[in-house]
């Protein structure tokens, strides 16, 4: 795939710091450039492939405005505050791959994401995604498309709190009865919100539901 370009976006000069060396922790990673606003970025360099931005409830806001006649390229969104209706401004964004994030996300999580968006994704932890989902059931949007244009089926009902622990513990590999003891309940419950996972997100297997839910923005691989 080659190197990752990325230009981030922060109003203070020492998170943008922090990002940068957190960032080009991974491997095949340069930020190619960093700036406090969107305005003072553009026109982004040559060959960008993903935006990372700082935003706080309001200037997420105004970022979504200014991005929606941008180049369509994957943007990152790191959020000093969990906001419930963050998901939902984002979602405006369609149909370029967005990720959500706290602003205290790890190294790793980072370029997990960055990997994930630039494959067309849509990324974040459950708890910041799920306002989402349940917003796309109440129409809202009626579906997510990924960079590729290829339309992603959404789940039939919002998965519940435990299902999305779920979910996220089957994307690490665990099996039935190592989730049971990773939440502390029993191996035939696990065994039931699995069977509803599959429902809601219309997959027969664990591979399909995990390939499922990243793509609809519920867990980060």
């Amino acid at each position: 795939m080659g190197v990752t370009r990325i230009v981030v976006l922060a109003s203070a000069l020492a998170v943008r710091s922090g990002l940068r060396t957190l960032l080009e922790a991974g491997e095949q990673v340069e930020v190619v450039d960093e700036a406090a606003t969107l305005g003072e970025a553009l026109p982004l360099p040559k060959d960008t492939d993903v935006l990372v931005a700082v935003a706080d409830p309001i200037g997420l806001s105004q970022l979504t405005e200014s991005l929606l006649d941008a180049e369509p390229l994957p943007v990152l969104v790191l959020l000093a505050a969990q906001e419930a209706d963050a998901a939902r401004i984002l979602a405006a964004l369609h149909p370029r791959a967005w990720g959500l994030l706290p602003l205290d996300a790890s190294a790793e999580e980072l370029a997990a994401a960055v990997g994930a968006l630039r494959e067309g994704l849509f990324v974040g932890l459950p708890s910041l995604l799920a306002p989402l989902s349940a917003s796309l059931q109440q129409g809202v949007r009626k579906d997510v498309r990924p960079v590729s244009g290829e339309a992603v089926e959404m789940a039939v009902e919002p998965l519940t709190e435990r299902e999305l622990q779920i979910l996220h513990l089957l994307a690490q590999g665990l099996a039935n009865k190592q989730i049971a003891l990773r939440l502390g309940i029993s191996e035939h419950t696990v065994k039931f919100h699995v069977s509803g996972i599959y429902h809601k997100l219309g997959a027969s297997n664990r591979t399909e539901a995990v390939r499922l839910g990243a793509r609809q923005g519920l867990i980060v691989l």
